[in-house]
Formats: structure tokens, sequence, C-alpha cells
């Protein structure tokens, strides 16, 4: 408060973009998410031509994508629009939250064919997804026969490591940089989800910003 005995008001945070780090070495390898990575490595010995990754939101699944997309050249497939317009001939596809084609039978029917297309041209396709296979509305039989046949790994919940790990980066990602009391100080706090340490970082960025304060313990404290 100020001599007056009013609080001073709080600076209002712009909605400023932070830029996250997307290269093989920012990606921490844990227990969780081990066998993932393990199948990305192997590319392009893989078995088929498509590979599904799923786990939880905020898992790191974009961030493997990135990775791979780099390493194999792929071309990203973010909408129906640029499965039409696509004109990039035979080179690998990234698709991440494979969910937004599915349960609709326009946009299954240009995935199937885009599945066709590399499996007939011997390169390959990454999905992402909340979910497994199994757990996807299909609408058309076919191309569920294919993406159930297509080996699937898991990203699963994180353990304290990777947490700690997981937390540093995301701070980092928005050029916070906490001492290590502060991440000890929220580990036992939180949900074990990556969701969660993705809401904690942005409230405490928020809040840090619009009272103009250093991120410390004591203002952990007052968000927990």
């Amino acid at each position: 408060m100020n001599a007056s005995g009013q609080r001073p008001p709080e600076q209002i945070p712009f909605a400023l973009e932070h830029r996250s780090a997307h290269e093989r070495e920012d990606f921490w390898v844990s227990d969780c998410n081990r066998a993932a990575v393990a199948w990305l490595d192997k590319y392009p010995d893989w078995p088929g031509c498509a590979l599904v990754i799923y786990g939880p939101p905020a898992s790191g699944k974009t961030h493997l994508c990135k990775v791979w997309q780099k390493k194999s050249a792929a071309a990203a497939m973010e909408s129906v629009e640029a499965m039409q317009d696509w004109r990039g001939g035979p080179v690998s596809v990234v698709i991440d939250d494979a969910l937004r084609f599915i349960g609709d039978r326009e946009k299954e029917e240009y995935l199937f064919h885009l599945y066709n297309f590399m499996q007939g041209h011997g390169v390959h396709m990454l999905l992402a997804s909340d979910k497994p296979v199994a757990q996807w509305p299909f609408v058309l039989p076919d191309l569920k026969s294919r993406l159930m046949a297509a080996p699937a790994v898991a990203i699963g919940s994180p353990d304290d490591a990777l947490m700690a790990i997981v937390l540093a980066k995301l701070f980092s990602d928005r050029q916070i940089f906490v001492p290590q009391g502060v991440i000890d100080f929220i580990l036992p706090r939180i949900e074990r989800s990556f969701a969660a340490m993705s809401r904690i970082v942005d409230d405490i960025d928020r809040r840090a910003l619009s009272e103009k304060r250093p991120v410390t313990v004591p203002l952990v404290r007052e968000l927990l």
C-alpha cells in the first residue's frame, strides 16, 4: 500500500507470446517417455508406414513431433485444407492432434488416402493424440483397421525427476529463471500431470507480471 493507505494499481499482464524450445537435446528422457523416444530414434526403421504416439495433454507429444519433423524433413498436416493443397510429393508427414481428423467422414477420407499414399511410396506418417487409437471415434472402418494395426506407443505420467525438469523448462521458455527452491516447493503441491505444470507456470507468470515481482517461494505460496 502507498502512503494514503491505498493498494497500488496492478499492472495488466499482456498475453505475450513465449517461444518453446523444440530441439532433441531440449527433451528430457525419463521412464514415462523413453519408449516413445526410442521409436522416433529408430526412424526410418519402422515396421510400417505409420506410428502413433499418445499421452495426456502437455506431455511432450508436440515437442516430439517437432523433433521428428526436423529429423525426417516431414510436412506438417494441420488441416484438411493442407491435405487438399499439398503438392509435396513422396515425403513423410506429421499430424499432431490427429483426433481433429477423426469422426468426420470427409476428413477421414482425406486421411485414409494420405495413409495409402504414404504406404505406397515407402514414406512415413507420425500421428499424435491424447487417446490411444482404440478410443478414436472412427467413421471409416478401413481407416480404423489401418491405424489400429500401426505401432503405437504411450507417454505416461511424469516422475519426480521429469517434473522438475519440465517445470524448469516451462519457466525457461518464458524467459523466467527460478531458483531450485521454487521448483522444490511446487512439486509436492500440484497434480502429477503435464497439464497441471503448464497451468501453474502460466498462473505464476501472470501474477509475477501483474505485481512486478520476481518468482519466489512466497509468491508461489500465495497461489497454491
